[in-house]
């Protein structure tokens, strides 16, 4: 019996500038990529219900990274290589081609989701839209003699004349670590051995997920989203983690001299994030902007998911900040109202539109932003001046997630207010937090600070249809 696909019945909570599922499940953003004059983005997908199952990968492209038209799916699971999922992974141009390079997913015969094994395949296009998988999948058909069965999420890039690939793995002493290999054609891979693995189960995980590898300012990044990390006071407060290290990396001896762990995104939304490398020298990442295992009320609608708007990436030393690209400004209806108020006083910054952005900027004393709608609060958001913190509150989870900034004079915070998502830059995106709400009327945005302090507000109303699902 043919599946048809899931069908939307409720445009309440349906974003008007994300990247959506025209229906059905959206999870992981893989293969983002520049190729014959379009941005690509692929995703994870199940077409067939709001729920995780066999993974397919989604298709959208854009001119500008603004404006998405959604394509057919590229990858459908089934054949011998990817019998129960085409799992997250990345593409690379060759030669005038585009090729995807994903995790074939395989149960075993009792279909128990955690006896599973991958491997590791490769597909092709001459134009970016039909993809033909390669007849001698898989490229690396198991993983290393020291490995579990997690084994997934390729990520390859070219470095001189060769080619080279990390792929998220877990060690036979069950500690979350990255596997490299080599190549000169992209057909056959060499295995060079482990690059960085977890110091520990607790504090950095069993399993490390979603590898990105790439340089920034003439140092190595590594971005991962690591499994099993313990909770420590005010971080890692997510089911799973998403996060960086920064050092420098040999392509002799194949070993990364890194720092510490840290977290990228500080919201309860987001997590594996890819980038690809724009034209014009930007390091571009985009992330799922969900959590495993979160409430997501819009599947009583027929769809779930989606992904944050394209950020650049810049290190300032060995820290990275993460900041809305600069042609978001496309999405501005109106030339804005810029305003100059007192926040003595709870003054009203938007109401009656879903879709907006607000920059703000204000002297580092303690003020609140509350997002919320006639019957409910929303989100919170609190910055103490005597600890340098933001602290965000969800009302509808009944929880809180921290971050630190360093001492300053001036606070800047850069919003964009979706249907039913927040992203909050701080600083010059020094901070980042992402959230979804739900609301079926639009929010009202408050200020206030128990200060006499003047903030500077610029508000844009935005569109509601920069994604095309036709």
């Amino acid at each position: 019996m043919t599946q048809l696909p899931a069908k939307v019945t409720n445009q309440r909570y349906r974003l008007g500038y994300h990247i959506m599922p025209k229906s059905g499940w959206i999870n992981d953003p893989n293969g983002f990529s520049y190729y014959d004059g379009y941005y690509h983005i692929f995703y994870q997908h199940y077409p067939y219900a709001p729920e995780w199952g066999p993974m397919h990968w989604g298709h959208a492209r854009s001119k500008d990274l603004v404006h998405w038209e959604t394509l057919p799916i590229a990858l459908t699971p089934g054949d011998m290589e990817d019998k129960n999922g085409c799992f997250s992974g990345t593409a690379i141009v060759k030669d005038d081609q585009l090729y995807l390079f994903y995790t074939g997913h395989h149960y075993y015969e009792d279909n128990d989701p955690d006896h599973f094994w991958q491997n590791q395949n490769l597909a092709y296009s001459k134009d970016g839209i039909h993809f033909t998988k390669y007849q001698n999948n898989p490229v690396i058909a198991e993983p290393p003699s020291d490995n579990t069965h997690h084994f997934r999420d390729p990520k390859v890039w070219q470095h001189n004349n060769q080619y080279y690939m990390i792929v998220g793995s877990q060690n036979d002493n069950d500690l979350g670590r990255i596997i490299l290999y080599r190549s000169d054609d992209l057909l056959n891979w060499e295995y060079l051995g482990p690059v960085a693995q977890s110091n520990g189960l607790l504090s950095e995980g069993y399993m490390w997920e979603c590898p990105d590898f790439f340089e920034l300012d003439n140092q190595f990044v590594f971005l991962l989203s690591p499994q099993g990390m313990e909770s420590e006071e005010e971080q890692y407060l997510n089911l799973f983690q998403n996060g960086y290290m920064v050092g420098q990396f040999d392509y002799e001896s194949f070993q990364f001299n890194h720092t510490q762990f840290t977290e990228l995104d500080h919201g309860h939304d987001f997590y594996a994030p890819q980038t690809m490398l724009s034209p014009d020298g930007r390091r571009i990442v985009i992330a799922w902007m969900a959590m495993w295992e979160s409430n997501m009320p819009e599947q009583q609608d027929g769809w779930s998911g989606a992904l944050t708007l394209p950020r650049e990436l810049k290190l300032i030393g060995q820290k990275l900040y993460m900041q809305p690209i600069d042609e978001l400004t496309q999405l501005r209806l109106d030339d804005g109202v810029h305003q100059q108020i007192n926040l003595s006083n709870k003054q009203l910054l938007s109401q009656d539109t879903s879709f907006v952005e607000l920059n703000i900027e204000t002297v580092a004393e303690d003020f609140t932003i509350a997002l919320n709608n006639s019957e409910h609060d929303l989100i919170t958001i609190q910055y103490s001046h005597n600890n340098n913190k933001f602290k965000l509150y969800r009302h509808d989870l009944e929880d809180y997630r921290y971050a630190t900034i360093d001492p300053c004079s001036d606070i800047k915070l850069h919003i964009f207010i979706d249907k039913s998502s927040l992203e909050l830059f701080i600083n010059n995106g020094e901070a980042v937090f992402t959230e979804r709400y739900y609301s079926e009327c639009a929010p009202e945005v408050w200020m206030s600070s128990p200060h006499n302090i003047v903030a500077h507000v610029d508000k844009y109303h935005l569109t509601s249809s920069a994604v095309d699902y036709e």
